[in-house]
């Protein structure tokens, strides 16, 4: 089997041909709740490795067939960080891609290991997950290896983001239940403030997951938006189940909308009404809103407003 996908268009990353690290089987040091693949024992380490001799040769190939893409994806079945081999790959990768950007896809676990904080700093683009800031959620939503801490994530992703120089993008999946209560949406915010990224992508559940959990819906994960501090460079992306009633807002409301969380277009198709997004859009021709372009993405925030929308 194959150890390439794709391409894929991503909305956020643009046109991806994949790298899957262990293609044969799940192997993670995860067992998420909400993971798509069926559920496995985390486990430490990879108990089947794909040669690397056969991904390089599979990615050549890939390439000759697919010169057009705009970005190389390193995932997996799984934690692609586990993959042993994975220095050695990214510095193949580094001589053969040319103006094709490098990214990888994990779930901040082995950030804390010296071999893949250093490797993780040679690629372009790096998306860390982290769905919980206290112990008892994170052991409950993303079912760690043994001895993995939610602290040392947290420590080691801050570490990370003051030296990286490419770009860095945050994940967090909301369950419905398990990691969407206010008192953990403030933890969280308490991790995320001191971290340098570029963008922080909230979501849900999209797919069948592994247990029986739920998602939530747009307008809960609008509403979840708002609870972090506006600084914060957050992005909703699950549409699966948009499910927001658009309401009306008077211009005051929409600009205190937008700096209490700037919005992208989508997300203003969902929550205004038509008369609210023909004052949006005079608002936008006046000047009074700005737009924002955060790594492929373009947010609406008030133009006097825009140097407090942080990014890195």
């Amino acid at each position: 089997m194959s150890s390439i996908f794709g391409p894929v268009h991503s909305r956020r990353f643009g046109t991806s041909l994949g790298i899957d690290l262990s293609s044969s089987n799940k192997q993670c040091n995860f067992d998420c709740l909400y993971c798509e693949l069926a559920p496995a024992p985390a486990i430490a380490h990879q108990n089947t490795v794909t040669p690397l001799e056969s991904i390089l040769a599979d990615l050549k190939e890939a390439l000759l067939k697919h010169p057009s893409i705009d970005v190389i994806t390193i995932t997996a079945n799984g934690e692609p960080t586990m993959y042993p081999h994975l220095d050695h790959l990214v510095d193949e990768i580094n001589t053969i891609k040319g103006d094709i950007q490098t990214l990888i896809l994990s779930n901040s676990a082995c950030l804390g290991e010296p071999s893949v904080f250093n490797t993780l700093l040679k690629l372009d683009q790096v998306k860390l997950s982290l769905d919980a800031a206290t112990s008892e959620t994170f052991k409950k939503i993303d079912r760690p290896a043994e001895g993995i801490e939610i602290s040392g994530i947290i420590e080691n992703i801050t570490r990370f983001s003051h030296v990286f120089k490419g770009q860095l993008f945050l994940e967090i999946l909301f369950v419905k239940g398990v990691n969407d209560s206010l008192s953990e949406v403030k933890a969280l915010e308490r991790a995320l403030l001191p971290i340098t990224c570029d963008r922080i992508d909230i979501g849900t559940i999209d797919r069948p997951p592994a247990y029986s959990v739920q998602g939530l819906s747009f307008e809960e994960l609008y509403l979840l938006s708002c609870h972090f501090d506006p600084a914060l460079p957050i992005h909703i992306v699950s549409r699966t189940h948009a499910t927001a009633t658009p309401s009306s807002y008077s211009d005051d409301e929409i600009l205190t909308t937008l700096d209490k969380r700037p919005l992208t277009s989508d997300d203003i198709d969902a929550l205004f009404d038509s008369k609210s997004k023909q004052r949006f859009e005079n608002l936008l021709n006046q000047g009074k809103i700005a737009k924002i372009e955060r790594s492929n993405i373009n947010f609406f925030s008030p133009s006097e407003n825009i140097h407090r929308k942080r990014s890195k």
